[in-house]
């Protein structure tokens, strides 16, 4: 064990963890941790130019790696900053380890300048924190964050540092040395009743596997196992935004997305099926609809790796606790072991069922010559990228609910988007985050002009970091989800829903260095898609679409599944009639 100085502690063991890249912002609470980052050429550091951003792109870098993200962020305004980024990683089961300065120890408590009490404000944003007084303790309490934040259900952890335990000197203790024992999550599921599980799919007459972001946090195998067993035994499947990659869109067992936004065949599959089979999701809100009226008639199965998540929103019939990965792993082999039976007559008018319900084409929409619809603008961007190395990541509204429903997605890692926050302003800096991790893929941003706005200051990270992000707005100059809203729920009252100031994108571009491009005929849309795709930096896409279209099918907040507004519908909802 080594005696250092706290700050070279930090850069330590960020190296024995394994870390490449920090996202971070510098400021007097963590100047000794920046001085020690400026001796070292092992990791890389990414000057952002909000903290906001800083954790949004580690959170890029970690969906898109299945590795840890790292920021760091100095105190008091620093650390409140990173805060909706924190919540947003711990909605979304996402691990980044975040690292903030604090006045010096013996100024805590005294309203020191830019002091803030980060480890209370980020105690319910986090799935643990700390405040270390002693350096003797900082490494060790490093590594076990690191430990906590990739175990059991991934999410942020935060240490903080005051200023004087980075100056001081303590021993080293390496990763090995480090006690973690006393977070050690269950990852094994019960043998019993994994059987059980098989049982009941070796009965089921309509089953649906409905999946979650869990399966991809469980790592590449989890999807593999997923895929063998869906495909083995026949069953639809479905996901949440999270999940979507986990199982191929192009495997034949594929239903689309659910819920609010999603697909009609896999809605009235969740709300007709006898066994539901949830794997790696936490029934959210945007997925159950009414929870009284959902999926009423189906023996439910929860497996998850969070024992707070099961019976939280919904009570299951099968509780199964443990790692996505090991319990596919233990119900394949059961499965096998007694025959790979299923109820194949039942699950051939199940099939039938679902192709009745496919050929409503929910997607459907009135095309035009004159304007780009945001639907068609997806679609020829899909085309146009398919069979490339491509991440995709998202703001939040209209459009982000398009790209779920139009862009396909064969594997896992390679969609990042805020799901449960619903953080508008975190696709561009996750896009650099992404395009940080994987400098010779494609990483598209598919934005709404609104969402794009709120951190668009990162575009400064991208050139600066020759991160050629590409930024593919759907410019329909409103606030496209709420003016969505208002229209079908609110009378048409458009309570500032829309700006009259927006800026000159392309002009926007041209001040940050980079490329600017402005779309408005459809006939011109494919050759600006492959101009964006072909050019070597950062690009902003003003893509000019259809200002009121609405993003359907759509479940009213409050409805159950088989309650669903398609295109056609909007009219008799608006109206008052009852829709069935």
């Amino acid at each position: 064990m080594k005696t250092i100085t706290g700050a070279k502690m930090v850069v330590q063991a960020l190296k024995d963890q394994g870390v490449e890249v920090v996202f971070g912002y510098p400021g007097g609470a963590v100047l000794p941790i920046y001085d020690e980052i400026f001796q070292q050429n092992d990791i890389r550091h990414i000057l952002v130019r909000h903290e906001q951003g800083a954790i949004h792109m580690a959170e890029g870098y970690a969906r898109s790696t299945g590795k840890v993200g790292v920021a760091l962020v100095t105190s008091g305004p620093g650390a409140t900053n990173a805060v909706t980024g924190l919540v947003d990683a711990l909605m979304d089961s996402i691990p980044i380890v975040v690292l903030s300065g604090q006045v010096p120890t013996f100024m805590i408590g005294t309203d020191g300048f830019q002091e803030a009490d980060t480890v209370g404000i980020t105690r319910p944003c986090t799935k643990m924190n700390w405040l270390v007084k002693e350096t003797e303790k900082l490494s060790e309490t490093i590594h076990q964050a690191f430990h906590v934040a990739r175990s059991g259900r991934p999410g942020p952890v935060l240490i903080d540092i005051p200023k004087d335990v980075q100056f001081a000197t303590g021993s080293y203790t390496a990763p090995e040395k480090a006690k973690v024992s006393h977070y050690q999550p269950k990852v094994k599921g019960d043998t019993e009743a994994v059987t059980r599980l098989v049982e009941m799919m070796e009965t089921a007459e309509r089953p649906v596997f409905y999946t979650g972001g869990g399966v991809i946090n469980s790592g590449k195998a989890a999807s593999q196992l997923l895929r063998e067993f869906v495909d083995a035994t026949g069953f639809p499947i479905t996901s949440t935004l999270m999940g979507l990659g986990a199982y191929p869109a192009s495997g034949k067992s594929w239903l689309g997305m659910l819920g609010m936004h999603g697909l009609y065949e896999a809605n009235l599959a969740m709300h007709d099926c006898d066994l539901m089979i949830n794997i790696g999701a936490r029934f959210d809100d945007r997925i159950t609809g009414r929870v009284a009226d959902f999926s009423p008639r189906s023996k439910k199965v929860h497996v998850d790796i969070d024992p707070s998540s099961i019976n939280k929103v919904i009570r299951v019939d099968l509780p199964i606790i443990g790692d996505v990965g090991h319990v596919l792993e233990d119900a394949l082999k059961i499965w096998k072991a007694r025959g790979r039976k299923v109820n194949k007559e039942a699950l051939a008018k199940w099939w039938a069922q679902i192709d009745a319900w496919r050929k409503v084409d929910c997607l459907a929409y009135q095309p035009s010559a004159a304007t780009i619809k945001p639907q068609y603008a997806l679609q020829r961007l899909e085309a146009l990228t398919k069979g490339i190395d491509r991440y995709i990541t998202t703001e939040v509204g209209q459009h982000q609910m398009w790209a779920a429903q139009f862009l396909h997605f064969d594997e896992p890692n390679r969609w990042m988007t805020s799901g449960g926050l619903g953080t508008m302003g975190y696709g561009l800096p996750a896009s650099v985050g992404v395009q940080i991790a994987h400098p010779q893929a494609l990483v598209i941003n598919v934005a709404g002009e609104a969402s794009w706005l709120m951190n668009m200051q990162e575009m400064g990270t991208a050139m600066q970091f020759r991160a050629p992000v590409k930024q593919f707005i759907l410019n329909n100059e409103r606030l496209g989800m709420v003016r969505q809203w208002q229209e079908l729920l609110h009378g048409e009252r458009y309570s500032h829903s829309w700006s009259e100031s927006l800026p000159d994108f392309v002009k926007l571009a041209e001040a940050f260095g980079c490329k600017g491009l402005r779309v408005t005929d459809p006939k011109d849309l494919d050759d600006a898609i492959l101009e964006m795709i072909r050019y070597d930096g950062p690009v902003i896409f003003d893509c000019l679409v259809e200002k009121h279209e609405n993003c359907f099918p759509m479940i009213p907040s409050g409805k159950p599944h088989n309650e669903m507004l398609l295109s056609a519908d909007a009219e008799a909802f608006r109206s008052g009639a009852v829709l069935v």
